[in-house]
Parts: C-alpha cells; sequence; structure tokens
C-alpha cells in the first residue's frame, strides 16, 4: 500500500486570522437562532413546565461531543473538522460519509436559519420570506470569499449585538418574576413540572439536544485558529457555559411569564414574553430589540453555516475524495468554488424543500457525526501514533467517550421514525458517492489499522508523518524548554573531516558524561536508525535523535564539522535512505524522555523550520565559538553571557543567591558554567566567582539586565 500522505502545496494554505473571540462567536453565533427563539415553545410542548430543565440536560449530554472535538481539533487542526478527524481515525470510507452527510446537513441547517428570519421580520414588514433568504445567502457568500477574518468580524458584531440583547433580556426577566416573588411563581406556572411524564421529558432533551449543535462548527475552521491548543477549547467552554445559562434561565422566563397554552402554540415565544415585561420602554422598543437580537442570531447562523461548510469540500478535495476545484483558494486565499456552491446550494434547498422539516431530520445525522467523533478520539489515542499530540486532552476518557457514543445514538431513537430514515438515506447517497467516486482515487487508510495489531501489516505509515508534519507546524508550546536545552547543549567541533562513527561516538560521550545512560546505549540507538535519523533535513544539516526511558527532560549537542562527514547512508545513490555526507556542516544530536514522544516532534519540527531559512548555514559557519552556536539555534530570544568577578565588565555577585538578582521581566538565566561543570540553576543556586552566566532575553530586557549587572 502506498504510504505517500495526501499533501497541500504551500500555498493552498489558510490563513491563521481568527483568535479566542472568533472561535467563541463563530461557536455561540451558530447557537442561539432557532435553539431558543423558535424551539422553546414547540418543546414546552412535549414536556410542560420542565423544558427548561431539558436544556440544561442537553448541555451536559453535548459534553463528551464537545471534549472530544477540542481534543481533535487541536491535535488535528485542519479544515474541514469532522470530516478530516473521521477520514484520519476510521479511513476514507467513514471519512467520506461523514464529510459529505456533514456538508448537506450544515447546507439545509443554514438555509432553515435563513428562512427562519421571517417569522420574526414579519412582525414589522410583510416581506417575501423566501427572496430575503437568497439575499442574505448571497451577501454572506460574498463576505466569506472576502476572507475568514472578514467573515468573523461580520460574527463578532452579529454576536455581540445578540448577547448584548439576551442579557438584557435575562436580567429583566429575572425581575419581573423576582417583584412577583420566586417563591412564588413555582406554584402557578411550574406545576405540574413534568407535564407529560419522565418519557415526554427524555423526548424532549433529545429534541433540544440539536441546540448546541452548532458548538462543534469551529472545528471545520481550525485551520484558520491561530495558537488552537488554547483558542479552540477555550473558546468551546466559553461559548457552552454562555448558551447553557442563556437558554435555561431564558426558558425559565419564557414558562413563567407566559401561560401554558400560549407558550406551547407560540413561534415567537422570546417576543412575546418581551411584551409582557418591556411595556415600560416607549413605542414598542422592548419587542424591537427583540427581532433586532432575532434576526442577528438568524443571521450569524447563516453566515457562521456558509464559512464552516464550504471547508467540508476543501478539505475532502485536498485528499482527492471531490473534485479538486474545490480545493483550490481564490484571490482572497479563501475556497471561493467550495463557498459558492455552499452557497448555491442553500439557494436550491431554500427553493425546492420545505427547509424547517428537512433541517430538523438533518439534526439526526449531526448527533451520528457526534457518536463517531467520540470514537475517534479513542481510536486514535490507542493506535500508539507518535504524531497524535494534542494540546488538551479530554478529561474523564475513555468513560467520556463512551458515554458520548452511546447517547446521540439513543437520543436518534427518541426522535422518531422519520429521523432514522432520513439519516440511512443520507447514508446510502454519501457511500454510494465514496464507491463510485472516491475509492478509486484514494490509497489511505485511517488510524484504525494502527489500533488493531492483528492489522498491523495493513498499517498506512504516511498518517504518522502527515500527523507529524502537523506537529511541526503547530510550533512550540510555552512549557517546551527549547531555549534551556540549546543554552545549556555540549558542543563539538571538528576543523577536520570526521567519519560518521567517530562523530557518533564523541557526541555519545559527551552526552553520556551529564546522564546516567552508557556512550554504547546511545550508540547503539543513534546506529539503529541511521538511515532515517541522519538524513538531512536542510542543506548541510542534519538532525539526528533519540528517545530515552531514562532521561527526565531533552538534552542536545550541538557538532560543527567544518570539512563534511566522510561517507554516505543508504545502498548508494537512487536508494530512498540515501544521502551524501560529505556536505555535513552542522549535526545536532537531541535525545529526549521516551514518555512524550509529542514534545520530541515538536523540538525536531521546530528546529527543522529555523535551519531551513536562508541564512542559518551561513550564520552557522561564521559563528567565532560555542556560544556563538547556541545563539544562531536562539531564534525566539537573544542571549548574553557574564562572568561573575572582579575585573572590568564581571559582575561582583559572587555568594549571591540568583533569585535575588535584579530580574528585568522577560529574562532568564538559563545555565551557569562552573569549570567543566554545567549547572541547570533555580532561585537558591549560589554563584560563585568565576562562574559565567547564560542568559536569554529579548534585546531591550538583556541590555537592561546587562546595565544593571554591570553599571
Amino acid at each position: 500500500m502506498p504510504d505517500t500522505p495526501p499533501s497541500s502545496a504551500p500555498n493552498n494554505k489558510l490563513r491563521k486570522e481568527l483568535g479566542l473571540f472568533d472561535v467563541y462567536a463563530i461557536s455561540s453565533g451558530a447557537m442561539f437562532s432557532s435553539g431558543f427563539f423558535l424551539l422553546p415553545g414547540l418543546a414546552a410542548a412535549q414536556t410542560g413546565p420542565s423544558v427548561a430543565l431539558a436544556y440544561l440536560v442537553a448541555g451536559l449530554f453535548i459534553l463528551p461531543a464537545m471534549f472530544s472535538v477540542a481534543e481533535l481539533s487541536t491535535a488535528m487542526p485542519r479544515a474541514g473538522g469532522a470530516y478530516y478527524f473521521l477520514d484520519r481515525a476510521l479511513g476514507p470510507m467513514v471519512g467520506t460519509v461523514g464529510g459529505l452527510g456533514t456538508w448537506l446537513a450544515l447546507v439545509l441547517k443554514s438555509a432553515f436559519a435563513l428562512v427562519g428570519m421571517g417569522a420574526y421580520l414579519a412582525i414589522y414588514f410583510d416581506a417575501p420570506i423566501e427572496p430575503l433568504a437568497i439575499v442574505l445567502t448571497l451577501v454572506f457568500m460574498a463576505i466569506n470569499i472576502v476572507g475568514a477574518k472578514e467573515s468573523s468580524n461580520l460574527q463578532r458584531v452579529l454576536v455581540t449585538i445578540l448577547l448584548g440583547v439576551l442579557g438584557f433580556f435575562l436580567v429583566q426577566g429575572l425581575a419581573e418574576i423576582g417583584s412577583r416573588g420566586f417563591a412564588q411563581v413555582p406554584a402557578e406556572p411550574f406545576t405540574p413540572f413534568f407535564a407529560f411524564g419522565f418519557a415526554g421529558f427524555m423526548s424532549t432533551v433529545g429534541f433540544v439536544f440539536v441546540s448546541y449543535a452548532g458548538l462543534t462548527k469551529v472545528a471545520s475552521v481550525s485551520e484558520e485558529v491561530r495558537n488552537p491548543d488554547r483558542n479552540i477549547p477555550a473558546g468551546m467552554v466559553l461559548s457552552l457555559v454562555t448558551a447553557a445559562v442563556v437558554y435555561s434561565v431564558g426558558v425559565y422566563i419564557l414558562v413563567a411569564v407566559l401561560p401554558p397554552d400560549e407558550l406551547r402554540s407560540d413561534l415567537t415565544p422570546v417576543a412575546t414574553a418581551a411584551e409582557a415585561f418591556f411595556d415600560w420602554l416607549p413605542g414598542g422598543v422592548g419587542v424591537f430589540l427583540i427581532v433586532v437580537a432575532a434576526i442577528a442570531a438568524f443571521a450569524s447562523t447563516g453566515n457562521a453555516g456558509i464559512m464552516s461548510a464550504s471547508r467540508y469540500p476543501l478539505a475532502m478535495a485536498r485528499d482527492r475524495l471531490v473534485s479538486p476545484r474545490f480545493g483550490v483558494l481564490g484571490r482572497f486565499q479563501t475556497p471561493t468554488f467550495s463557498i459558492v456552491v455552499t452557497a448555491v446550494m442553500m439557494v436550491a434547498a431554500i427553493l425546492l424543500f420545505d427547509v424547517a422539516s428537512i433541517a430538523k431530520l438533518a439534526s439526526a445525522f449531526q448527533l451520528l457525526l457526534f457518536s463517531l467523533l467520540c470514537l475517534a478520539v479513542v481510536i486514535m489515542r490507542e493506535s500508539g501514533i507518535a504524531g497524535y499530540d494534542p494540546g488538551f486532552r479530554s478529561p474523564g476518557y475513555p468513560w467520556m467517550q463512551i458515554a458520548g457514543f452511546l447517547a446521540p445514538i439513543w437520543l436518534i431513537a427518541e426522535m422518531g421514525e422519520m429521523a432514522i430514515i432520513f439519516s440511512i438515506a443520507l447514508l446510502g447517497v454519501t457511500f454510494g458517492w465514496y464507491l463510485h467516486y472516491a475509492r478509486p482515487r484514494v490509497k489511505r487508510a485511517g488510524a484504525i489499522l494502527h489500533t488493531f495489531a492483528r492489522l498491523g501489516e495493513h498499517r498506512y505509515t504516511g498518517l504518522d508523518r502527515e500527523l507529524r508534519s502537523i506537529v511541526a507546524e503547530k510550533g512550540l508550546r510555552d512549557e517546551d524548554p527549547l531555549d534551556r536545552i540549546v543554552a545549556s547543549a555540549r558542543v563539538l567541533q571538528f576543523e577536520e573531516q570526521v567519519t560518521l562513527d567517530e562523530l557518533t561516538r564523541s557526541a555519545a560521550e559527551l552526552l553520556s558524561a551529564d546522564l546516567e545512560v552508557s556512550a554504547d546505549e546511545i550508540v547503539q540507538g543513534l546506529r539503529g536508525e541511521a538511515e532515517t535519523t541522519f538524513l538531512p533535513v536542510a542543506p548541510g544539516v542534519t538532525l539526528p535523535h533519540l528517545r530515552l526511558p531514562e532521561l527526565e527532560e531533552p538534552r542536545m549537542l550541538l557538532a560543527r564539522c567544518r570539512c563534511g562527514v566522510a561517507g554516505e547512508l543508504g545502498g548508494g545513490e537512487g536508494s530512498q535512505a540515501y544521502a551524501d555526507l560529505s556536505a555535513l556542516r552542522a549535526v545536532f544530536f537531541l535525545l529526549s524522555p521516551a514518555y512524550d514522544p509529542g514534545q520530541h516532534l515538536r523540538l525536531l519540527g521546530h528546529l527543522a523550520m529555523h535551519v531551513n531559512e536562508t541564512t542559518f548555514l551561513d550564520d552557522w559557519m561564521a559563528a567565532e565559538d560555542g556560544n556563538a552556536l547556541r545563539t544562531t539555534l536562539l531564534v525566539a530570544h537573544g542571549l548574553a553571557t557574564l562572568r561573575v568577578g572582579h575585573g572590568e565588565g564581571q559582575v561582583r555577585w559572587d555568594g549571591v543567591r540568583l533569585r535575588d538578582l535584579p530580574h528585568p521581566r522577560g529574562t532568564l538565566v538559563a545555565l551557569v558554567r562552573r569549570g567543566d561543570e554545567r549547572i541547570i540553576p533555580d532561585g537558591e543556586t549560589v554563584l560563585r566567582d568565576g562562574d559565567w552566566l547564560t542568559v536569554l532575553g529579548a534585546p531591550d530586557a538583556l541590555a537592561e539586565f546587562r546595565r544593571g549587572a554591570i553599571g
């Protein structure tokens, strides 16, 4: 089986323009349309006053899917979100079915959101609903074509307006209930609490569960998120808390202030409730504000729907599962063709179908997707693939994922026969596409083959390499100690040509002097992987590396070979692992703990990207000494060295603890050299006469440190 992973050209990468608030706005804006402005009355008809509790319980049911999507998004931040996760975990067949099915479901639900604006606009305008929805679709299409940032800026405005009005509604509603007396409220509108029994209550939980489905939409734009390890999970959690509060408290207010019969038959219950307690505002301003909020909610759902839905065909085109035209980025570095086709499909849905009914049925397919995403986390974790390195890990594994796998299946059953039939039909259509179009074009397998050892001979090794490249692309985390290990790295310099065995042995002996590992063990480990680990990662540069169980933190050794390394790797020119070593000038040995493969890959990836910069090798060869060699790798910080003593230019810190030094913000004493001893210092380290300090920091901070030290 070919093991070359699908690739995308560098100019086919989406720009990382979205921050934490953008993630929050996309996630939140996708939830508050029909979920709050239309469904409460319909839900109350199924369970009575317990409808507010049903919304809260539904929020708990979404937790496994949310945590699973957050973990997968930080491990594999790629356009297409759920499609990409399912494809890489369960294989291209499930990926194709999930990707196309989710795309169609999002198209229908986004179209429904724009059509749903009519119910609130009709309060003031007798406007034709379908033409208005089509015009809005085209407007959002144009905004999305211009760029994700422009689309998210609109999303920010819409969500800010929406949450501002909803916050005002909640405060005023609670004040109204408080004026009547909270103790008296449950006695009338909240009795009987479970009007249609427990079965009716649980059926309602399944009915309103889809109100939280927008929470995971952000996964499809995860490739465009800056610092996804932090921003994606944080944005999703904030969004869920906001939604749970608005839904449960807001619906509680509706139940408390509206007569039961009126609530159960009302398609605009929030506006009706606003009439009841915003009567102190002049000229119907209160109802007008609710209509504005509803329009913002439906518009934000439609806009976020186009934005997220269009990334599914983009990701599938990269993997050759749909036409490559969907994968082409336009003038604004957005998937123009995919956005246009998504918008055209929405227009067709508005014109041809009863969008409201079909969108509700499509919710059942999204529930099935949530179930599979929880399964995907289990598959990826149990696969043992080193490149699977999520910045956020779901709590409660694997019980959280087991519950998340089973609960949506049960909820689908609660939605009735039509939901099940629609889901099966959608599965059939998408599976047919896979057999007809995708299967002949793809030679890829998912992580599931890594999970089951009995299928080990069919493992798709390209997946591991693909995930490793994602780890490298994501960059270092704050806790990764690159600066510290480079600053404390041993240095070897060879003025004459050296053999690979001599180089490896010299490096191993020097490294073993600081470790509880023998030089022989290091040599054997490096030799065992020599044909791959010594291959150049840039002209003149190689990164031999090894993970050892005895280590507690990474160690490095830098070797400069002015005349190269004698010999070659592999079976001769033309061999896959062939390399002429005579051009090597920089060799960086990296040893890492065995327990943290993710950090090992991040360090390697960051170093590999840095040494590919055009000026690196020139700077490396021009470096005057070991400190200068280290400086060429310390790209995130400057570096300064100071000597403790009483001579000119030295610092009189003999007997001083590090914690008592005048540390400007942004500086770090990373290493103390005391004769042949190398000390990784802490605050209690006491300096002695003759010590050399290696200090890291930004140039301005280092200058301030030096002025304070020397005067």
